[in-house]
């Protein structure tokens, strides 16, 4: 089972969405006392290409997803598990049917 938390106390919501490919992957950014953010989502049926700056850490919240990192095999990962992105690459993520929610934190 998940580790993660279902909940962020005392962080600052940013309301204005980030809405990737027609509105199919949609975020909200939560900044954290210390500067740190992560985002939180929802991820439609599709496939869809994403670029890394920085570092990430994906936490599947729900739902069920496959993913191919820097061209590596595509692996499958469901609610409560996660993967990781290294800075400047990128990944495909797709979502067969449902809906994927996920917890994305930018490392340092």
């Amino acid at each position: 089972m998940s580790t993660f938390p279902i909940q962020f106390v005392g962080v600052t919501a940013v309301a204005k969405a980030n809405i990737y490919f027609d509105g199919k992957v949609v975020s909200h950014t939560l900044i954290f006392p210390d500067g740190t953010r992560k985002t939180l989502g929802l991820i439609y049926p599709g496939k869809y290409r994403f670029n890394t700056d920085a570092p990430e850490r994906m936490e599947i919240v729900a739902g069920q997803c496959s993913v191919q990192v820097n061209g590596a095999p595509a692996q499958t990962f469901t609610g409560g598990t996660n993967f990781h992105v290294p800075a400047k690459s990128s990944f495909d993520i797709e979502v067969k049917d449902g809906i994927c929610e996920y917890v994305c934190t930018f490392l340092q």
